[in-house]
């Protein structure tokens, strides 16, 4: 899979993941994809959200490997 590819992937997979956040005051950014690691960035309530680890591990890495598998982690940038 190209870069490009993988970058679509996984803006598909946080397009799929998105409404789930907003429903709840939150949201998510794409910062960078590095080799087999991506960098997001929880936004609104997320940031303050005592589960946010559990969505950003069960939910949102989970997601993001369904649509791109070459992904090994998905790591929040406060």
């Amino acid at each position: 899979m190209t870069a490009e590819e993988t970058l679509n992937n996984v803006e598909k997979a946080l397009d799929e993941i998105r409404p789930f956040l907003m429903s709840d005051g939150g949201n998510i950014k794409l910062l960078s994809i590095e080799d087999t690691i991506v960098k997001v960035q929880l936004e609104g309530a997320c940031t303050g959200c005592s589960v946010n680890q559990m969505t950003l591990k069960n939910g949102v890495e989970a997601t993001i490997k369904k649509y791109a598998p070459q992904i090994e982690e998905v790591i929040n940038v406060a």
